[in-house]
């Protein structure tokens, strides 16, 4: 039986597999358990391996720090790869005020960290590490680990336990901050939502869709490029319909006769404006314009054709070709404007209207074929993998701070990721991966990571605890609480913030997915997700940066 001993308590490569296949295999297995709703997700793997580190079950250093590191690699590119495509266009708009107040929180959450430093004389290396589990940030934790060892030649097992220990109450935290604003502003879901709905309807910037049946000599036997000019206000001919009930597709060069029926998009403060300028307003019908019988279809189409990865939407001259109009493009769940200048990427959804055997042929000319998407395209993840851990390895030297800053595997991998995300199409890589593949590396790559910092966190976790540690789960409650009722009180109060994306927001600039779950299942509509989706980047970076800096400041 000398075999088995070796096997679990040996130092061989079978041990090390087993023991974090063990250790994972059972983190995985609590995490599908759920109290109250909630669930600590793949964090229950850190405290299965804090339990088998504590009982003498342990890795070798060099096995366990590759292990912590390659995982947190795989997991940070998953994530930037993701929200790559729509992390410059996060800024726009709305997302503007939303990034904003979520950089506030990150601003807030570090400088509650420093007070309480200063305050409880707990190192600043320990608070950074309960700063990360307080806003339950895992890229974080690593990023800290990686300065403080890369400045220092050492590692500090307080970073990764100040993490655990704050962590289940950061999960709780958060949530709990959503129901306190909730309680705060009186919040009822109901007449919030049709609230929402009303101003909605109201909103003078929203667009619409109207029919106007054409009178005016001065844009008849005009093109529709040339009717353009005729105002100031900006608006898509989607359709037109002749006298005789005929539907064709609108194009710059159609030309308007007397009588005809335009469908038309634009903002909704314009509308009247551009119905007096054509003709009068019809009733859209709309057994007219898309009943069966008609001409004319829409249908989704997907990319799956790399040749076409990068290419400007007007390269493929679907109107001049086959005649069809490209509505709408959707790309990792956001609609983009299918402008001319639109680079496309592999795996875009087209919404386009046109024939339907026309769009048989655009079907067949970008792909459309699921099969290929799921294909894996490993060159594009190993080149960024590459290219992360070089610029994460670059020293920076600013002023007299004695050690240069670097970015690390977590922060260069981050940059690359979405910098490969958004323009690799541009430069020919294929990036796209399926929802499934994405998350199937996340996974994998959280495991092991959370695998790797538990088994070398546990000798003298116990010890640690009783001799003060407890104190630390109160330090990180303080961290979680405080910071995301500011920013929530400023985002309603003052911001106007509605509460469902209030909480998206928070959720987002936590990057925490069980907020996401509760805020999503409580809310009628789909604001939190865009919320969550809009801070998300910008605050995964932050995160990363700001807890590289903290440690920074002590070594």
């Amino acid at each position: 039986m000398e075999w088995i001993k070796e096997l679990i308590f040996g130092t061989g490569i079978a041990h090390s597999v087993l023991l974090l296949a063990v250790v994972i295999a059972v983190g995985a297995a609590l995490a599908k358990v759920k109290i109250a709703g909630i669930s600590l997700g793949l964090t229950w793997i850190l405290f299965v391996g804090i339990v088998m580190s504590h009982f003498g079950l342990l890795l070798d250093p060099g096995i366990v720090g590759f292990v912590r590191d390659f995982g947190l690699i795989l997991f940070i590119f998953a994530v930037g790869l993701q929200v790559g495509p729509t992390f410059f266009s996060s800024f726009k708009k709305g997302g503007l005020k939303l990034n904003g107040l979520a950089t506030l929180g990150v601003l807030l959450s570090v400088a509650t960290t420093l007070i309480l430093w200063k305050v409880t004389g707990v190192n600043l290396t320990t608070m950074v590490g309960i700063l990360c589990g307080a806003v339950t940030n895992t890229p974080g934790l690593g990023a800290a680990q990686e300065a403080y060892h890369d400045a220092t030649g050492l590692t500090d097992p307080t970073i990764s336990m100040g993490y655990a220990v704050a962590y289940p109450l950061g999960v709780l935290g958060i949530i709990g901050s959503l129901l306190i604003l909730r309680w705060i502003f009186r919040i009822d879901i109901n007449k919030e939502n049709q609230r929402l709905e009303q101003a909605r309807e109201n909103d003078p910037a929203a667009t619409t869709v109207m029919a106007v049946k054409v009178f005016n000599p001065a844009v008849i036997g005009k093109r529709i490029v040339d009717m353009r000019s005729l105002t100031k206000y900006g608006f898509l001919v989607s359709r037109i319909m002749r006298q005789n009930g005929t539907v064709m597709i609108a194009a710059g060069d159609s030309l308007i006769a007397a009588g005809d029926t335009l469908l038309i998009v634009s903002s909704a403060q314009d509308e009247e404006a551009i119905a007096a300028l054509l003709g009068e307003k019809v009733p859209v019908v709309d057994e007219q314009w898309h009943g069966e019988g008609q001409k004319y279809v829409s249908r989704r189409i997907v990319i799956t054709k790399s040749q076409f990865n990068g290419r400007y939407l007007s390269d493929l001259k679907l109107r001049n070709n086959f005649n069809v109009n490209v509505i709408r493009v959707n790309r990792a769940g956001v609609d983009l404007a299918p402008s001319a200048t639109l680079r496309l990427q592999l795996g875009d959804r087209l919404t386009v209207v046109g024939d339907e055997a026309a769009l048989q042929d655009v079907s067949n000319m970008l792909g459309n074929t699921l099969k290929r998407l799921r294909e894996p395209n490993i060159i594009p993840i190993f080149i960024g993998i590459l290219l992360g851990v070089l610029l994460g390895s670059i020293p920076f030297y600013f002023g007299d701070i004695p050690q240069p800053v670097k970015l690390g595997l977590a922060g260069g991998t981050l940059i690359v990721a979405i910098l490969l995300g958004r323009f690799g199409p541009q430069c020919h890589l294929i990036t796209y991966t399926t929802v499934s593949a994405n998350l199937m590396l996340r996974e994998v790559g959280l495991a092991l990571f959370f695998a790797g910092v538990g088994l070398s966190s546990g000798q003298g976790f116990v010890d640690t605890i009783v001799a003060g540690g407890w104190k630390w789960i109160g330090y990180g409650f303080i961290i979680t609480i405080v910071p995301l009722l500011i920013v929530g009180i400023i985002a309603m109060k003052w911001c106007k913030v509605d509460y469902f994306t209030t909480m998206g927001m928070i959720a987002g600039g936590t990057t925490d997915p069980p907020a996401l779950s509760f805020a999503t299942h409580t809310s009628p509509n789909d604001l939190p997700s865009v919320g969550y989706t809009t801070v998300y980047p910008l605050t995964m970076f932050l995160r990363v940066l700001s807890a590289q800096l903290l440690i920074l400041l002590v070594v």
